[in-house]
């Protein structure tokens, strides 16, 4: 449905002579002709009068012409762009005051909801007529859907405006009016209607009563499900370039509870992508907007809304022709609050946002008062806080908010402390109409005043932490506190400029460790020359020039342009035999190579939900969101390995996973299963997890099982995987593909979630970063060997475990294709400061996969 965007008012072209009548006749004077003067009879000389100089005849007219310019500009502005037309539509609602709902409004096409429609449209004709900037342009209104309380009627008018008074008729709707009609006959009563208020919307928004193929009128019964889905789910797409909604509905004094159970609909754009909104009315107003969603979300995504009354709008506005399946969803109404808050008196608690982790609702207003014991203060700690709206700015909180001791919170944020000086405090929730999110968890806790923190170090936000953590280099508390005021010990730690205390080895490895940089500020080359990833200092104009001078091709890797260049083990070798300038060039989407081998294979490496999931409480993995990722379990021992998948045939996993001992043979095949798709340990059998037996285990010839040098192996699936939105292979990395140290990558698995606890359950995922090579291997002198890399934090606190050996290390790469780092192999106990997890480098070993697989 296009938009109209008005017609301009005028006609043709302006005659500016019309009126005017020119003769041709010559007018004299006495007789004579104008500008000649005849001189006495006895003046021998006849003198010419002189005119006007010429270049006052030409200024004269040309100052003519611009201002006959001027005023037909003027005109014409006037006449064809001051008074241009623009079609404006306003949805609103509005209550009537003195009606009770009946369930026959629920029905457009009863004549009770015509009757009442009837009467609010008069109403509103009325309301226009008395507005001076309003009147002269309502086209007309219509009433789509009514709900209780008293009964509020949902409507929209449309309006052709003046488009210099776009403005003023936005204010003038926005403003919430009273109209009454008086009654027609003495024993009739008035017609009162409050809160009238209405705000633009889309055009294609507007409900054409021609067109109700994708309108839908739902209700909840009990405290049943009910399912909807968009046209066709999941078989066939959504219509393209269409407009859809579906009213749902409650009994009266019940909320609904909205939940998207699968949601894929095209990508998120600024061309305009599909876009589904969820409004906590029955019209489309962007004030009270609950959610808009584009794109594709994992289903163990947190799409849970909740109304603030018994009514919601689902849209679904369609802008493309992209085929996508739309999304499923289910709902069910619960008793409305009849309160939010309280009083807590324990010595501590906990207490949440409503519904959390769902959404909470819309426009409510909470408020706990919590009183500890009198010899004791109180103290809040928000152990997850999501109060984030995305029109607004960080910092700003005019909308959802906390409030406690006159300071309001809002945004994300980590864990935080807010503290009182006395056995009371007040905590406020505040939910304005529009936007919500997942909202807080927070418990209060009593304290000695004279000791917060016994046998601890109280941070500035009031978080206690381990005593040995203070003044160790790492930021424990979330200011930095822990950090500050420190005094560095000369043998072992670097000061930086910000005072921070630092580790003397990371001093030079090309990480800025200290925030400020000046842990590696002198560690460049001095001005005109080049620093290469391997330290060598090279003269300006050696790169880019299409040799390999520093030894590690990290001279040629950044260049705008892409050359041919001499082949070495750090540049890319094409198919037909050339070799690079260019870094990991190899599914990039863009061909590099004039074969267009670069761009070859690349159908790896990309998952079907693309969004990462903020997860209340932990770092579970979402479904489909590391489609490669294998559980390997051992006949009679349940999960003991993970691996990737590269191929339909092929795994690549850990050679250690497959050393015999006494009692059982780990390196037959036969003793194997792969589960392919699996997320929840305790649901193999779900939809989509396929189950796999091995063919034949390959582990690497040189693999030493002390040092755990070469320490990779390649399973032979029995049966080809068939790839699906859950199971996709990960891309391999060519020999020459560099992962800079610093760089973010991600470890997945089913092991330990800490050292001697016990396995995950679901699929845990973990964000660590590349170590630098000379950092790993001072760390743990004579154990790394080149086929080996450190990846983790120095600090400790996230790495792999018991139980992820196997796995993958998956690098987000460009496009957002994700390649396989490494293999995860070994490690002195799991996330303990200055032991990060170490890993088998794929790249080294990326020719003997290809050898033996063909991959």
């Amino acid at each position: 449905m296009r938009s109209d965007r008005g017609r301009k008012a005028g006609g043709g072209s302006k005659d500016f002579g019309a009126g005017l009548k020119y003769s041709s006749r010559r007018e004299n004077m006495n007789g004579f002709e104008e500008g000649v003067e005849f001189l006495p009879v006895n003046n021998a000389k006849k003198v010419e009068k002189r005119g006007p100089r010429r270049w006052v005849i030409l200024v004269a007219v040309l100052v003519s012409f611009l201002l006959l310019s001027l005023m037909a500009g003027l005109l014409v502005w006037h006449f064809q762009y001051r008074n241009v037309r623009v079609q404006k539509v306003f949805n609103g609602y509005l209550r009537v005051t003195n009606e009770n709902f009946l369930d026959a409004y629920e029905n457009s096409n009863s004549s009770e909801f015509k009757s009442l429609a009837n009467k609010v449209k008069e109403a509103l004709m009325v309301m226009y007529s008395e507005i001076p900037v309003l009147g002269p342009y309502h086209k007309r209104s219509a009433v789509t859907a009514f709900s209780e309380g008293s009964v509020i009627a949902y409507y929209w008018s449309e309006f052709s405006i003046p488009q210099h008074l776009t403005e003023e008729v936005e204010r003038a709707m926005a403003v919430e009016r009273v109209v009454t009609l008086p009654p027609r006959a003495r024993s009739l009563k008035s017609f009162v209607l409050t809160s009238v208020v209405a705000f633009p919307t889309d055009p294609r928004m507007l409900q054409r009563t021609q067109d109700n193929s994708c309108s839908f009128a739902l209700h909840a019964r009990g405290g049943e499900l009910t399912r909807f889905a968009t046209p066709g789910f999941p078989d066939s797409p959504y219509p393209a370039h269409a407009r859809c909604q579906w009213v749902l509905r409650g009994d009266a004094d019940s909320v609904l509870s909205l939940t998207f159970r699968s949601f894929d609909v095209a990508p998120c754009d600024e061309q305009g992508s599909d876009l589904v909104t969820v409004y906590d009315t029955l019209s489309p107003m962007e004030p009270h907007a609950v959610v808009r969603l584009c794109g594709t979300y994992a289903p163990s995504y947190n799409l849970t809304f909740l109304s603030s009354q018994n009514v919601l709008l689902v849209t679904l506005i369609t802008n493309t022709d992209r085929r996508h399946p739309g999304f499923e969803a289910t709902f069910f109404q619960l008793p409305k609050m009849s309160s939010c808050g309280g009083s807590l008196s324990e010595a501590q608690g906990m207490f949440s946002s409503p519904f959390f982790p769902g959404h909470y609702p819309p426009n409510i207003n909470c408020t706990w008062n919590i009183k500890v014991p009198n010899n004791r203060n109180v103290k809040v700690r928000f152990n997850f806080f999501y109060l984030v709206d995305p029109n607004l700015p960080l910092g700003a909180c005019p909308k959802d908010y906390v409030e406690i001791n006159g300071e309001k919170y809002c945004g994300e944020k980590p864990q935080f402390v807010v503290s009182s000086n006395s056995s009371k405090i007040t905590v406020r929730f505040h939910s304005d109409q529009s936007y919500t999110d997942t909202g807080f968890l927070a418990e209060y806790l009593s304290y000695d005043s004279n000791d917060p923190c016994p046998g601890m170090f109280m941070c500035n936000t009031g978080r206690c932490i381990r005593k040995d953590l203070r003044c160790d280099g790492w930021a424990d508390c979330t200011d930095h506190s822990d950090e500050i005021y420190c005094r560095c010990n000369a043998t072992n730690q670097f000061m930086c400029k910000n005072k921070f205390c630092k580790p003397l080895f990371w001093v030079c490895d090309t990480v800025n460790d200290c925030g400020d940089n000046s842990d590696e500020e002198g560690c460049s080359c001095l001005a005109g020359n080049f620093k290469c990833s391997n330290g060598k200092c090279l003269p300006q104009s050696q790169q880019c020039d299409g040799k390999d001078n520093c030894g590690d091709g990290s001279d040629e890797a950044s260049c705008e342009s892409v050359n041919v260049v001499s082949c070495t083990k750090h540049t890319y070798r094409c198919h037909n035999g050339l070799c690079l300038s260019k870094g990991n060039p190899e599914c990039d989407g863009e061909k590099d190579c004039s074969d267009g081998s670069d761009e070859k294979d690349c159908d790896c490496g990309l998952r079907s939900f693309t969004r990462q999931a903020r997860v209340v409480g932990g770092t579970n993995a979402d479904e489909g969101e590391w489609p490669w990722q294998v559980s390997l379990h051992a006949l009679g021992q349940g999960h003991l390995c993970g691996a990737s998948l590269i191929s339909p045939n092929w795994l690549v996993s850990a050679a250690h996973c497959f050393m015999d001992d006494v009692n059982f043979k780990y390196s037959d095949p036969t003793m194997w299963t792969a589960f392919l798709g699996l997320l929840d340990q305790s649901k193999r059998s779900a939809s989509g997890v396929q189950e796999h037996k091995l063919k034949r285990i390959i582990t690497h010839p040189f693999f030493n099982d002390f040092t755990f040098d070469y320490d990779m192996a390649l399973l032979e699936l029995k049966k080809p995987a068939e790839y699906s939105t859950v199971v996709r292979p990960i891309c391999l990395p060519d020999t020459s593909h560099v992962f800079p140290a610093g760089k973010a990558i991600w470890v997945t698995g089913w092991g330990h979630t800490q050292d001697g606890g016990t396995a995950a359950v679901i699929l845990q995922k973990g964000e660590i970063r590349i170590i630098n090579q000379t950092t790993c291997e001072g760390l743990m002198p004579q154990q790394i060997t080149p086929r080996m890399m450190c990846v983790g934090f120095l600090s400790g606190g996230v790495d792999s475990c018991q139980g992820d050996s196997g796995g993958p290390l998956s690098s987000v790469e460009a496009d957002g294709r994700i390649f396989q780092a490494g293999v995860v192999s070994w490690g002195e106990g799991c996330a303990q400061r200055n032991k990060p997890g170490v890993y088998t480098r794929l790249t080294v070993l990326r020719d003997w996969i290809k050898e033996q697989t063909g991959v």
